[in-house]
């Protein structure tokens, strides 16, 4: 009797011991007004590093595939009404192509999505 309680106790523990928990943490999504001035959006500093850093999409579009997105060609190869539509942002190919929830090979993060949008909102200037 001794035995099974023993052998019970050893069960159970090791069954909780085998649990482990991954806490998911929301993405923080950067809430950029279009409409305030105070709040910039540098295509140097927050968009070229979605295309050519972590989410590599110069793997593909380095000058063989347009847009070309290399540091050097990005902005000049963007500035089309092919790919920014600056009366309706939300229709423009760079946002919706790649959006998050999108069937593209290479899909932007929320927080980075967000911060395309505002880029466009704003003029997409070359800042």
């Amino acid at each position: 009797m001794k035995l099974k309680t023993l052998l019970l106790i050893v069960v159970v523990a090791m069954a909780f011991a085998g649990c482990k928990y991954d806490w998911i943490v929301p993405e923080e999504i950067p809430v950029i007004d279009p409409d305030d001035p105070s709040q910039t959006v540098s295509f140097s500093e927050d968009i070229l590093p979605i295309f050519t850093s972590g989410n590599n999409c110069t793997a593909c579009h380095s000058g063989n595939q347009m847009p070309d997105l290399r540091a050097e060609n990005a902005y000049t190869s963007l500035n089309s009404t092919r790919y920014i539509d600056k009366t309706t942002p939300e229709n423009s190919r760079i946002y919706n192509v790649p959006r998050p929830d999108g069937s593209h090979y290479k899909k932007l993060t929320a927080a980075q999505a967000a911060l395309l949008l505002a880029w466009i909102q704003k003029g997409a200037e070359n800042n």
